[in-house]
């Protein structure tokens, strides 16, 4: 299609043509995300079925939430945003996620797993109190049924008489066994036109018989649900006492219409249950889904080509793989982001020692004091982001029990593209105040291998956290002095400087950048952490007795962080301390755009130690 309809529009659109626009949308979502990076596998999915969604739905005043938001590109297009679509991840640009700031049809803030079913019950239940008929819809992927907040709240669903409507996208693990043809056969029937039109009628005639009405309609329908036991294994939303239809094909929008106006029929709880496939439409991400889930520029005609650069999260791995070559004890856990974290070669050699838990961060952590709880050295992988979710585990299951454990906390600091959600800048305000944790931030792989070591011979809790990308190319010219007791790096004679400028983890370059433009007119020395909490106050103040002022450069939530410990450990001199770090949260962007607005630049830092001097 030339032009993508309005809502209104896309409601008069035959199958035919909402063929057409499923082709046009594909084309759109593969050549923006080519240029861009993103989702693409898990958005070319669903497109029939965001079709079949809008043109069911009074979107906004239907709400629909999807889940975790990997699958909100057709939906974009589709409510108002194909002018600024190729925007998409970009520096002010539209989000990869939905954002509720962005349009009224983007309910909620997305990015994590496992919300959007407490969301929608939520909504629900306003629209009932207010007396709205409106619909509430939930988008889930099969991969969030690994995470414990779906059961919760699909407990909470039962016999619940609100327009809630849960549409499961099953693409990759079967929801309940296939029992041979004739389950094939009766699921095409369940979700036929000629069914539901014959249910329809049925219930409308023999409601209307005196007496014998309703006690007939209850016969039957305990006959067709003991039929349906004999040849149809049951799934888990029934045995919830949830409402099932399905499963039917998401690519087949006038079947999947269908289902979904019969959803909205029952005016309760229900789920649609929709079988699709991961990167339709595009061969390679048909094959490779994995490989197409979040995904860099890429040549569409050739494909996503790996890259030849070794990662942080790669030289992880391959940390791994080095020490449980002599470590029978060592084992790794992560959570659905075997790939993600590095772990890929290490789940080959070692896949009894590997333990992939799914969509759990919580249960990983819990699972992993078992492991240390028996004499195993588990190291637990995590995105920064998602680690926010296991702070009552480390807290209850792994501290106060004194259990030493590894964290390896990948995505920290700005992380590029993927936006609001996914940034990794709080992790350190919420595990410093825990006792018994160690958190480093190393710059280097070399450096990283050190803490590594340190990590899996202490008895503590370590964290250890690194950036998405790779370490710099190019090493310092500045000398500095590696103090191994205390982690930390400092310039020759730091003592006597007037202005110490204290960094750490990738901004360390930055700093040096700019004590190399700085130490030939002014009296500036420099400390680099490599451990930064806790931090050593002897030798801190130390390093810092003559300085008139401290510039705590760190990519970092400011409240909580580096740089008011420091504050607070030279509190009682008359050295004056100023931190550059973040103060709330990041939108999404470029990495070189987001260091711009955040003043993460040559010039701005030059510009603020100058007026400090």
């Amino acid at each position: 299609m030339e032009k993508i309809p309005s809502l209104s529009e896309l409601k008069k659109l035959n199958i035919e043509e909402s063929l057409t626009l499923a082709k046009s949308l594909r084309e759109k979502i593969i050549e923006t995300v080519s240029q861009n990076g993103g989702h693409l596998a898990s958005n070319l999915g669903v497109v029939e079925a965001t079709i079949a969604l809008h043109q069911v739905f009074d979107s906004p005043n239907d709400k629909i939430i999807f889940d975790v938001g990997h699958q909100c590109y057709a939906h974009k297009l589709l409510t108002g945003r194909e002018e600024d679509f190729h925007t998409l991840r970009q520096y002010k640009g539209i989000s990869g996620f939905t954002n509720r700031f962005e349009s009224e049809h983007d309910i909620a803030n997305e990015g994590h797993c496992g919300t959007s079913i407490s969301v929608a019950l939520g909504i629900a239940e306003a629209n009932k109190l207010q007396g709205k008929d409106d619909y509430a819809i939930a988008v889930v992927g099969d991969g969030a049924l690994t995470n414990g907040m779906i059961y919760e709240a699909l407990n909470n669903c039962t016999n619940k008489d609100v327009r809630l409507i849960v549409l499961l996208n099953d693409n990759e693990m079967s929801i309940s066994e296939n029992v041979g043809g004739l389950h094939r056969y009766l699921t095409k029937i369940r979700t036929s036109k000629k069914y539901f039109r014959l249910k329809h009628r049925t219930d409308r005639v023999f409601s209307k018989i005196p007496l014998i009405g309703k006690p007939l309609l209850r016969f039957f329908k305990w006959t067709k649900d003991l039929f349906k036991r004999a040849f149809v294994k049951n799934n888990m939303f029934e045995d919830l006492g949830l409402s099932y239809l399905g499963p039917v094909d998401g690519h087949d929008v006038r079947r999947l219409k269908l289902v979904l106006e019969e959803a909205k029929r029952k005016g309760k709880c229900c789920v649609v249950h929709m079988l699709t496939q991961k990167g339709k439409g595009y061969e390679l991400a048909e094959s490779n889904p994995e490989q197409y889930h979040s995904t860099g520029k890429f040549d569409v005609a050739q494909g996503s080509a790996s890259s030849d650069k070794i990662s942080y999260s790669d030289f992880a791995g391959e940390l791994m793989c080095q020490k449980a070559a002599n470590d029978p004890t060592v084992c790794a856990l992560t959570a659905a982001m075997c790939d993600g974290t590095g772990l890929t070669k290490f789940s080959q050699e070692y896949p009894e020692r590997f333990f992939d838990v799914g969509i759990a961060e919580e249960h990983a952590v819990t699972f992993a004091s078992g492991l240390a709880l028996n004499g195993l050295k588990p190291v637990v992988f995590l995105y920064s982001t998602f680690a926010q979710r296991v702070y009552d585990q480390v807290f209850h299951d792994v501290a106060l029990q004194k259990l030493p454990m590894t964290f390896m906390f990948d995505r920290c600091g700005v992380v590029p593209n993927d936006g609001i959600t996914h940034q990794g800048i709080f992790d350190y305000a919420l595990f410093s105040a825990i006792p018994n944790v160690k958190i480093y931030s190393p710059e280097t792989y070399s450096e990283m291998e050190t803490v590594f070591d340190r990590s899996l011979a202490d008895t503590a809790i370590s964290m250890i956290r690194y950036p998405k990308g790779v370490e710099r190319a190019t090493k310092p010219d500045e000398p500095m002095i590696f103090d191994e007791e205390n982690l930390l790096y400092h310039t020759q004679g730091v003592e006597e400087n007037e202005l110490v400028i204290l960094s750490y983890g990738r901004l360390s370059a930055l700093a040096e950048d700019v004590l190399k433009e700085l130490k030939t007119d002014y009296s500036v020395g420099m400390i680099k952490l490599l451990q930064i909490h806790p931090l050593n106050g002897d030798k801190l103040r130390a390093l810092m007795q003559n300085a008139k002022g401290v510039y705590v450069l760190e990519e970092m939530e400011k409240s909580g962080g580096v740089g008011e410990k420091i504050q607070a450990m030279l509190c009682e001199t008359s050295t004056r301390v100023r931190v550059h770090a973040i103060e709330g949260f990041v939108e999404h962007g470029g990495l070189a755009a987001l260091y711009e607005e955040l003043g993460f630049t040559l010039e701005k830092v030059k510009e603020n130690i100058l007026n400090m001097l």
